[in-house]
């Protein structure tokens, strides 16, 4: 193991000694093979590290929050697009598995990717279960990348309407959104396929652009972009007004538009684009503060 990688294990594993802005551009050092420009960021990526200092508005811990989400959402559009929620508790051992339907989906609020889905709650192994979800509550998140809106999210346990059949290939539609208005969206389909997630990008014309990401190929077949594709991106200008940049994430199922999450820093900021040119538009779409907060 290099000297770098072998400081950057030790730098992770004690995460809480470094200040926000020493561990960021030791992290993307290491995560992107260059140094981070915070006086005059180009890239998305650079912007992103930039916000994640400097743009910490107290309204984005509820907007990154699961839970205090749905309120944001319901507010700014309305009710009808908030995925159903069936219990929220504090700890694992509170949750009153009998009163939950067949299917759900649980979730932490406070993180990212901590996701348990039961589509038969006869075969849940409930031990199991608890013990992952107590592990991951106990998950100081923030300081994985520094993405600040996690910083004080009460950590706590939602289970939700599990969207879409088993049958279904439910579809993530993502779009990228600057100050208020989309300019990229990716749909990731094959969740549960052989071959792992597919990513598609396209325009907001509804146009396939050759982009990929390392780690996501393209389908081999290009998804068709929902009936509801103009009214997802009017959602999506509501939701980010007056954000520098946010990713806003839908579904569509049963002819219901639900939104699944609300993204400030698109895998911590540490996942390029190819052709390398997209990592500096997407960047020029970012326009920064001209104030820190």
């Amino acid at each position: 193991m290099k000297i770098e990688d072998m400081f950057y294990s030790f730098m992770v594993h004690t995460a809480g000694l470094y200040t926000d802005k020493f561990f960021i551009k030791r992290q993307f050092k290491h995560a992107m093979h260059c140094n981070l420009n915070l006086e005059n960021p180009v890239t998305f990526q650079e912007k992103l590290q930039w916000l994640k200092l400097y743009d910490r508005k107290p309204e984005y811990t509820k907007m990154a929050d699961k839970y205090l989400a749905k309120d944001f959402i319901q507010t700014r559009i309305g009710a009808q697009y908030v995925i159903p929620t069936i219990a929220v508790y504090d700890h694992a051992k509170d949750i009153d598995y009998d009163s939950l339907p067949e299917k759900f989906i649980m979730k932490t609020t406070h993180d990212s990717g901590t996701v348990v889905i039961c589509r038969n709650k006869s075969l849940l192994n409930i031990k199991k279960t608890n013990s992952y979800l107590n592990r991951r509550l106990k998950v100081k998140y923030y300081l994985k990348e520094r993405e600040w809106p996690y910083k004080d999210i009460k950590p706590r346990i939602i289970i939700e309407k599990l969207l879409g059949s088993d049958e279904d290939d439910l579809m993530d539609y993502k779009f990228y959104c600057f100050n208020g208005t989309p300019k990229l969206l990716t749909v990731i389909s094959n969740r549960w396929g052989s071959g792992g997630h597919k990513a598609d990008f396209y325009d907001m014309e509804g146009k396939k652009v050759s982009i990929t990401q390392p780690g996501y190929n393209s389908s081999e077949i290009t998804p068709r972009l929902p009936i509801v594709f103009d009214k997802m991106k009017e959602l999506a200008q509501q939701l980010s007004k007056n954000i520098p940049q946010i990713r806003v994430d839908f579904y569509y199922t049963g002819g219901q538009i639900y939104v699944g999450e609300l993204t400030f820093f698109d895998s911590g900021g540490y996942l390029t684009f190819i052709p390398e040119k997209y990592n500096k538009i997407l960047g020029d779409w970012i326009d920064l503060p001209t104030t820190k907060v």
